[in-house]
């Protein structure tokens, strides 16, 4: 996942009906669980050894990652011949100190994507292991965990399994009942098959409730629109910037089409907002109202937040009212919301596999997810059983409405391309630099896109 440790804290619901079939396949992966030296096989019914071992999760040095240092005694008790230990980095930090632990053969056991880097960059550097033959000896099944099958398949590639969901967040839309109540406005719906619900009727609305002052203090704006990471937004409005064979070879595209008319199309849209509506912020503002890091949406100066779920996360210490909405309708008639799913991973180097599975297993339990809500300030499950705990999660929010918001955002999600494109953190870091100008206003689209084709191109190829 691709966010600040803020963001990287909410994976969620699980429709059952799921309609995301996101599955990668290509060449690369990591060591079968089946290969593991001799002298680190484990026998027993539960997979574990009788022998004492240590097992290191290493996570991000947040709140809402941490949070699992509290579970560890239970787990613990439970399996009294394992014992966890967490290992902690910020986010910036998290894939330098990730790759200096492996180097230094201190590898951890379990992880997730955690840091700028995702599944696929993983993947493609081998560090993983291939989790099929572990799965079928300990009779693991997704759907005694309430994990729906389709989701099991995001971080599949050639039918073999890497990663099993543990969190999942969606796009979703956030609203100040505030502004909405004083620009005598309905609320904007929670279903998402309210086709009335459009992207120009969102910016109708945002109109209504923008207020453009010399004095900052009464400057507020209708809409703040941070759907997915900045490569990936085009596809909102229908345009898709990398070729079909990226979701099956593994995350590497054979092309992109960036400086293509439809795609600068779907961003001039997106920019639109800013410069030619006027109803959204330029970063500056929000910087100025927010600070470096913060949301100018908490701040009670926008009436629409468009952003992912862990948005969620302080919404029962908002100073004000609020509400939760679907993301209006784009132009892409199947993609309207974007998945950021967690998975827990076991590296390649573990020692202790099975003994890492285990724990894996536990942090799934419909009771642990449960109690991971509530010690991790709003982590969404993705155990579907325990999502029912989540919807009622949020002060003043009518859970029906988190929840058909949620079961929306699946229906029509599809995963972050920052978990399924390999080299995705230089891919961002140059996305951030080269759209600077446009954000600022000092070039246009036209003048930026050749650009980043043609640097995408170049570090792809590398």
């Amino acid at each position: 996942m691709k966010r600040n440790s803020t963001r990287k804290s909410f994976a969620l619901l699980l429709a059952a009906s799921m309609a995301l079939m996101v599955m990668l396949s290509g060449c690369g992966g990591g060591k079968s669980a089946g290969n593991v030296a001799p002298g680190n096989k484990n026998t027993g019914d539960s997979g574990a050894s009788e022998k004492q071992v240590t097992i290191t999760h290493y996570t991000i040095d947040s709140e809402d990652r941490t949070f699992i240092e509290k579970l560890i005694p239970d787990f613990e008790k439970e399996h009294p011949n394992i014992k966890v230990k967490v290992e902690k980095a910020p986010y910036e930090q998290f894939d330098s100190k990730l790759q200096t632990l492996i180097a230094g053969g201190k590898s951890p056991d379990v992880t997730s994507h955690y840091g700028y880097g995702g599944f696929a960059e993983y993947y493609n550097k081998d560090m993983l292991l291939d989790l099929t033959d572990l799965i079928a000896e300990e009779g693991f099944k997704a759907g005694d965990y309430h994990i729906p099958d389709n989701l099991m398949k995001i971080y599949t590639v050639n039918n073999r399994t890497y990663g099993i969901p543990v969190n999942m967040y969606v796009t979703l839309m956030l609203y100040n009942k505030d502004m909405f109540d004083a620009a005598k406005l309905s609320y904007p719906p929670s279903d998402y098959e309210d086709k009335s619900w459009t992207f120009e009727k969102m910016v109708e609305e945002a109109k209504k409730m923008t207020l453009v002052s010399d004095d900052i203090a009464k400057t507020q704006y209708g809409v703040d629109f941070t759907w997915a990471e900045r490569d990936m937004r085009p596809l909102y409005f229908g345009a898709e910037p990398y070729s079909e064979d990226t979701w099956t070879n593994g995350g590497v595209p054979s092309e992109t089409h960036f400086d293509s008319p439809e795609v600068i199309a779907a961003y001039q849209k997106l920019f639109d907002l800013i410069f030619k509506d006027k109803v959204s912020p330029n970063s500056e503002w929000s910087k100025s109202v927010a600070g470096q890091n913060g949301d100018p949406f908490v701040a009670g100066k926008i009436g629409m937040s468009i952003g992912g779920s862990w948005n969620l996360a302080g919404a029962n210490d908002f100073p004000f009212n609020i509400g939760v909405a679907a993301v209006p309708w784009g132009g892409n008639d199947k993609v309207r919301s974007t998945l950021f799913v967690d998975p827990l991973m076991i590296l390649k180097d573990s020692k202790h596999p099975k003994e890492a599975f285990e724990w894996i297993k536990f942090l799934l339990t419909t009771e642990v997810q449960e109690k991971s809500i509530e010690l991790s300030g709003g982590n969404p499950p993705v155990n579907t059983e325990a999502a029912e705990a989540y919807y009622k999660h949020f002060d003043g929010i009518d859970p029906e409405d988190v929840k058909k918001v949620y079961e929306g955002a699946v229906r029509y999600g599809y995963e972050s391309y920052n978990h399924l494109i390999t080299k995705y953190s230089q891919i961002n870091d140059m996305f951030i630099n080269e759209l600077q100008p446009v954000e600022t206003g000092h070039k246009t689209l036209e003048e930026v896109m050749p650009v980043i084709q043609k640097k995408v191109t170049e570090i792809i190829k590398r």
